[in-house]
């Protein structure tokens, strides 16, 4: 294998072993068994208004199937909305209720200390240099899907 090679496996690996570590301690500390898919969504919809479930698919690089069983949880918890979409009988469309929004706030609260020690931990110079890095691979990750 090349250098270039292992480097790229090298900084892969270490982004989806930072990425499931991160995912272990969030949800450890979400609120109500709050899943970080149902957090995301929500913290998606506060932000954004109303989205078809196919919008909410693309944005999160789901299928349309996990993104309708994510949407289904959400809404049995009374977190969100879903209604016909008025003008076209065969989409609908979602939105954060109240409940929703309060269970946003609530998992904002429980995840930002967490985060935030991260953060001081690893200081806002180095943050702020991997941002370009990590920011330039999603967008060209992005294409590719």
């Amino acid at each position: 294998m090349s250098d270039a090679g292992a480097l790229a496996i090298t900084l892969f690996g270490e982004l989806l072993t930072a990425d499931q570590l991160l995912r272990a301690r969030l949800t450890r500390v979400m609120p109500n068994r709050m899943e970080i898919s149902h957090f995301s969504v929500l913290n998606h919809l506060a932000r954004g208004g109303e989205k078809t479930p196919a919008q909410l698919a693309r944005a999160f690089h789901v299928t349309r199937g996990a993104m309708t069983n994510t949407l289904g949880k959400l809404e049995i918890a009374g977190y969100v909305h879903v209604r016909p979409d008025w003008d076209d009988a065969r989409r609908k469309l979602v939105s954060i209720s109240p409940a929703g929004q309060s269970a946003r706030e609530a998992a904002l609260a429980a995840i930002t200390p967490v985060v935030t020690e991260l953060m001081d931990e690893l200081g806002e110079t180095k943050v702020r240099a991997a941002l370009p890095v990590l920011r330039e691979l999603r967008v060209k990750l992005e294409r590719d899907v």
